[in-house]
């Protein structure tokens, strides 16, 4: 294993996942592992390094070792009889400890789980005040900025969900996972198209098949949203996204439909013919994502179309007919500055698109830039509070308001991915996707289905990958 690794030995289960999430992100670009009872026993420990942390678990208490020093946790009498509160509190102590270790204050505090907007969410539909909401910061240590923006973005879901059907609704995904070349940052089911395009007419009968399944399944439910995804949806041939959107609108009722994107994604997959077929066929939404408009950025990570190639394409989707386009970019990639971030935000305002989702770039172990930050350096990776403001205040500047939030493992910076918008452009499925209020039926190649039940249960199912 390599020396990059820092390894965490724990004696109870059940706290690894928030132990993993919060060294991870006070030590980015390291991997951690995290071992318990159960893993010590199933699995090889030759050749790890010594632990760099070590907690012992007690009743009352909890005992951690680290970089030489010991720290104690206390539980509360109530945390002594109440396993939750137990946690709880044990969170916000290796939090403050964490902060104490290495001099780092995180702006999401000990906020582990990816969607920080459910808490305001959640409180909004208690029909709590602003106040009695942000006071959830001083528990978990969240910036009074990031509170804020997490109420924020709670009222406008709030507002426009009002209208989506939760228990006798659904929305629908569709999955292309085919692209023309695989991305650094990448670890989404994704596959050359050059080597498969022989298989890509079996692919769209297979996902033809599902769709004919689930039409029928849900032929009593009300569908609100329908997103086609990838991959990049864009990288079939304009007869065979035809075909495929023929049959979707042959088999399901579009009347109810509030909104139909297609991922059109990277601009290299992109034709006029193609823009033309989504558009006949009704699609309200769709992406052109640049990522940067740094063209040394975009031949370093591999993603081939060129920064005329996102500008092109964008001009042809306004001439189709297009009024819905968004962007998507990444802060934080390999070797970017503030210059280089000022600069795509420039030439994004240029555009004038109808919506901006801003990502912190995430640091996926499948990625191959996981590779190359062992290789490189962490410090390669620049995502600052000023990079996150410049992309807000352009964002702002183009009449868009933030309204979705997501977080993700291993972000550069610790921030977050944010959805800006213009008032009226406002992206239906990705605030059902961050809440998830509704059911999400996924088909294709490594889609996830989630199904919410009323009870607020959620059952998730995974479509093989291959």
């Amino acid at each position: 294993m390599a020396e990059e690794t820092l390894i965490v030995k724990i004696d109870r289960e059940n706290f690894e996942y928030d132990i993993n999430s919060l060294v991870h992100a006070f030590y980015l670009g390291k991997q951690v592992k995290v071992l318990t009872p159960a893993s010590r026993a199933t699995s090889e420990s030759d050749g790890l390094p010594a632990p760099f942390m070590v907690v012992e678990f007690q009743e009352d208490k909890a005992i951690m070792q680290c970089e030489g020093k010991q720290f104690v946790y206390e539980a509360s009498e109530e945390g002594k009889k109440d396993p939750k509160v137990y946690k709880d509190g044990f969170k916000r102590f290796f939090y403050l400890t964490m902060k104490e270790i290495t001099g780092k204050d995180l702006p999401w505090g000990n906020l582990t789980g990816i969607r920080p907007t459910k808490i305001a969410y959640g409180m909004l539909e208690q029909g709590k005040q602003d106040d009695e909401i942000l006071s959830f910061k001083e528990n978990h240590y969240v910036s009074d900025e990031k509170a804020q923006l997490s109420l924020d973005i709670a009222k406008t879901e709030k507002k426009l969900l009002e209208g989506i059907h939760y228990k006798d609704g659904y929305s629908l995904y569709i999955g292309i996972p085919f692209c023309p070349s695989t991305c650094m940052y990448c670890s989404f089911t994704s596959y050359p198209i050059g080597i498969f395009r022989k298989k890509i007419d079996d692919y769209v009968d297979c996902v033809i098949r599902e769709m004919e399944h689930v039409s029928k399944l849900y032929k009593d439910k009300i569908l609100d949203c329908v997103y086609i995804g990838g991959g990049t949806p864009t990288t079939l041939e304009a007869h065979q996204l035809d075909k495929l959107l023929t049959r979707l609108k042959e088999c399901f009722d579009f009347k109810t439909v509030k909104e139909f994107t297609v991922e059109a994604g990277r601009a290299d997959s992109i034709t006029e013919e193609k823009l033309e077929v989504l558009y006949r066929h009704g699609v309200t939404r769709i992406s052109v994502n640049p990522q940067t408009m740094k063209q040394a950025t975009l031949d370093l990570i591999g993603r081939k179309a060129s920064v005329e190639q996102t500008i092109s394409a964008f001009g042809l989707a306004r001439k189709v007919g297009f009024d819905n386009i968004n962007m998507d970019l990444i802060l934080g990639l390999p070797g970017e500055d503030v210059s280089d971030v000022q600069n795509t935000i420039r030439r994004v305002c240029e555009l004038k698109p109808d919506s901006l989702t801003v990502h912190s770039l995430a640091i996926k172990r499948a990625s191959a830039l996981s590779k190359w930050v062992v290789e490189n350096g962490v410090s390669m990776l620049n995502n600052t509070d000023d990079t996150m403001d410049i992309a807000r205040d352009g964002a702002l500047r183009m009449g868009m308001i933030p309204y979705y939030l997501y977080r993700q493992k291993n972000m550069a910076g610790n921030f977050e991915n944010v959805g800006y918008a213009m008032p009226d452009k406002l992206g239906i499925y990705n605030i059902l996707i961050m809440e998830e209020q509704q059911t999400i039926v996924a088909l294709g190649a490594g889609s996830i289905t989630k199904r919410v039940f009323e009870d607020g249960r959620i059952e998730r199912q995974d479509n093989m990958k291959d």
